[in-house]
């Protein structure tokens, strides 16, 4: 079974548990890159039901906002939902990174990036959700598996392979499917297994629309600023008027609300990131 129908096999089967489980549709997760762009066409073409969802950062490059919105009216002329998410809070408020950092005194790092917990890994309690997570982004992501429930520790976390669930009568799998039935969020992760170059030549190839960064010259479309972007890309990050306007509002802000600890801090971080040293 080659790449695209394992990943498609494993749509299928999530929308099976999501349906029946949850009684609602399988949610294909957004982010406007290479690898949400390639899962969303395998969805299209795996036939089911499905809704899409994106986590409005605040740090995202203006091209890729204007990809998301585009993407999403498409998907509405097709009837397919699609939902923004924009952190609105209990008292009316908007959490966005620009109200997060000031109240950290620090802007994400490596070690601590409180910034995905925040605006990006909230959403879908009570659903069954598919992510674009690939063993060959990282090491951490190696320990990851194709269907899981994410629990708060590291102990209460179970994964499952395609092979596990499709056996389905043994131990791993039947605790998923407790807590499926329990509608706690579970995870499937449809391209675990495909590696960089599986997805540029799908996504070159076989989807109709890109994020204009990429034709920039760009391999990486992420928060503006993000801890875990390579070297490469905090060069162009030195230029790009997108991340100097962005960091400018962050220090006007400090600056007003009389925060001139975080003021120093956030400069000093940023001095470090773009020389580098993040």
């Amino acid at each position: 079974m080659d790449l695209e129908q394992k990943s498609i096999e494993r749509i299928k089967m999530a929308s099976e548990m999501s349906l029946h489980h949850y009684g609602k549709p399988l949610i294909c997760t957004y982010s406007g890159g290479k690898d949400s762009d390639v899962m969303l066409e395998l969805f299209k073409r795996s036939g089911v039901p499905f809704e899409v969802h994106n986590s409005h950062t605040t740090v995202d490059a203006p091209p890729t906002v204007y990809h998301i919105r585009d993407t999403f009216r498409d998907l509405e002329l097709a009837g397919i939902a699609c939902d923004i998410d924009y952190h609105r809070q209990p008292d009316g408020h908007f959490l966005t990174m620009w109200n997060i950092i000031p109240q950290k005194l620090m802007p994400p790092t490596r070690a601590v990036r409180y910034c995905c917990k925040s605006l990006k890994e909230g959403y879908g309690a009570n659903r069954m959700i598919a992510t674009g997570v690939r063993w060959a982004e990282s090491v951490q992501r190696r320990g990851r598996e194709a269907f899981e429930y994410i629990a708060s520790t590291k102990a209460g976390r179970i994964a499952a392979s395609t092979e596990v669930m499709l056996a389905n009568d043994n131990d791993t799998s039947r605790r998923l499917i407790e807590k499926c039935e329990m509608k706690a969020k579970t995870v499937c992760n449809p391209i675990i297994d495909w590696k960089d170059s599986d997805i540029w030549d799908f996504y070159w190839h076989e989807c109709k629309h890109h994020n204009p960064l990429y034709q920039m010259g760009y391999t990486r479309v992420g928060c503006i600023g993000c801890p875990l972007a390579g070297k490469k890309e905090r060069e162009s990050l030195r230029i790009s008027r997108h991340t100097s306007g962005h960091i400018s509002e962050l220090l006007k802000r400090c600056c007003r609300s009389g925060d001139q600890k975080g003021y120093r801090l956030i400069t000093g971080r940023m001095e470090m990131m773009f020389s580098g040293g993040g």
